[in-house]
């Protein structure tokens, strides 16, 4: 390993003489055999280190035990060491986010305040080539643009510094091997072994299995991240210069706008990533709704017939193209529409302060007209809560066919300012489920048989009922 991580860094510059480095240690092979690394080049480099150890709370006594492990090394090893402990479940309670989103989420915030406190020059990553070749797999699968497949930097900007990752070019047996060389101590996370976890699942049944066939493929990966990359960065620069050239860009008013007829004369790969400029310049956060079936949606209406069509995207933004001039812009009054994702079990807050709650059941009964229960295998999660768009339909419960949103509310005679902030609840196709307090819904396609349910149970604010009718 030694040999393989030395020779990484001198080719891609990331040793640096006399600098503060920080390094993220859990107490597992990988970040220990990092630590070591970095303990062992210590005086010959001038590096002051300083290790980071974070328990999430999430297992217990198990937990605290890690952390009480690599301070124990740090000491016998006389390195700076932090011990610090997150309360990820509160996290993901109040951001409606994944345990592991959110784990992710406090982590790297509280290692760019220890970056920032430190004044430090980069944070080191024990991150190897095997976990490399997994996020590969896994952003492929799940249909990712070109620059997240190619995976994980080696390096990237990081609060004032930099992250280094330099083991990527190293297997997890290398790491084993030189655990065992240099007799370093480490401790095993049981959740590991689970695959409740999509990496884990990934891990244990997908690159396994190509691993014995293919003993270098995380070889390979690591090249192949590495060249789509570069290319990444050279398109990217194309992209910049295309949108410069044919975007008109209104920061003030949040808008962007360019001629169709321009536009389609850039390659396919341009004008896919000018796409993406577009939404990172008006976003102020990509929201967390936005998927790639969205750019085939965005493509889909530069190609259309129609000489005058709109498209709407999560958080108000709407995409308008008339007589070949194609703008991209918030609505106006945005401010009462919201898009947030619900996952089961878990719940989200609406602006009004009202709650919806979706948790798995084995019975199908709904005994309140704001619970409602539909098979969970009709059901694409997570699920989306969200205002209104136009064109809206869904398939009503006892009825055949499709009905417009918009009919609906003409027909239970709701005001028109309660319709631009009335919650609506779809699945991740798109399929419309309830519209809450007023019509439920169904996707027709099974019956049940499965007899696992998810159930979905809306609460007003204060406990008030929503005053939908009793088939609510």
């Amino acid at each position: 390993m030694e040999q393989t991580v030395t020779a990484f860094m001198d080719r891609h510059g990331l040793w640096k003489e006399n600098s503060t480095i920080l390094a993220g240690i859990s107490g597992g092979p990988d970040s220990m055999a990092l630590l070591h690394f970095l303990h062992k080049y210590r005086q010959q480099r001038g590096w002051r280190i300083i290790a980071l150890s974070v328990d999430h709370g999430l297992r217990g006594e198990e937990s605290r035990l890690d952390a009480e492990f690599v301070e124990s090394y740090c000491e016998k090893w006389s390195i700076e060491s932090e011990v610090v402990t997150l309360d990820v479940l509160g996290w993901k309670e109040a951001h409606h986010q994944s345990t592991q989103v959110a784990a992710r989420e406090m982590r790297y915030r509280y290692f760019e305040e220890r970056m920032n406190h430190y004044k430090a020059d980069a944070l080191f990553l024990a991150h190897h080539g095997d976990d490399q070749a997994e996020t590969i797999l896994m952003r492929l699968a799940r249909g990712s643009n070109p620059a997240a497949v190619s995976g994980m930097d080696i390096r990237r900007p990081f609060a004032g510094g930099e992250i280094v990752r330099p083991m990527l070019s190293c297997s997890k047996a290398q790491i084993q091997q030189y655990c065992e060389q240099h007799d370093i101590p480490y401790r095993i996370d049981p959740s590991n072994d689970s695959e409740d976890y999509t990496r884990n699942l990934f891990r244990h049944r997908i690159l396994a299995p190509i691993k014995k066939e293919y003993p270098s493929f995380h070889q390979h990966a690591q090249r192949f991240s590495e060249a789509l990359k570069a290319d990444e960065a050279y398109m990217m620069g194309q992209a910049v210069e295309m949108f410069e050239e044919v975007v008109e860009y209104d920061a003030d008013k949040q808008t962007a706008a360019f001629e169709t007829e321009r536009f389609l004369t850039y390659p396919i790969a341009l004008q896919r990533r000018v796409y993406h400029l577009i939404l990172m310049y008006l976003y102020q956060a990509l929201p967390v709704d936005l998927h790639h079936r969205h750019e085939a949606q965005f493509f889909e209406l530069i190609a259309s017939s129609k000489a005058n069509s709109s498209l709407d995207f999560p958080a108000g933004l709407q995409l308008t193209k008339s007589y070949g001039r194609f703008v991209v812009s918030f609505r106006s009054g945005t401010k009462d529409l919201f898009h947030y994702t619900l996952h089961a079990p878990g719940c989200v807050t609406l602006p009004d302060g009202s709650l919806l709650k979706a948790t798995f059941t084995p019975h199908p009964t709904e005994n309140d007209s704001r619970v409602f229960v539909l098979p969970l295998e009709d059901v694409a999660l997570p699920l989306r809560v969200r205002t209104r768009k136009n064109g809206d339909k869904m398939r009503l419960r006892g009825m055949r066919g499709t009905k417009k949103v918009k009919d609906i509310f003409i027909d239970e005679k709701i005001p028109a300012d309660k319709r631009q902030d009335w919650p609506i609840v779809e699945d991740a196709t798109g399929t419309i489920l309830w519209l809450i307090g007023l019509r439920k819904g169904e996707t027709g396609r099974t019956t049940g048989e499965s007899g696992s349910y998810l159930r979905l149970c809306y609460q007003a604010k204060n406990g008030e009922h929503t005053g939908g009718p009793s088939n609510a």
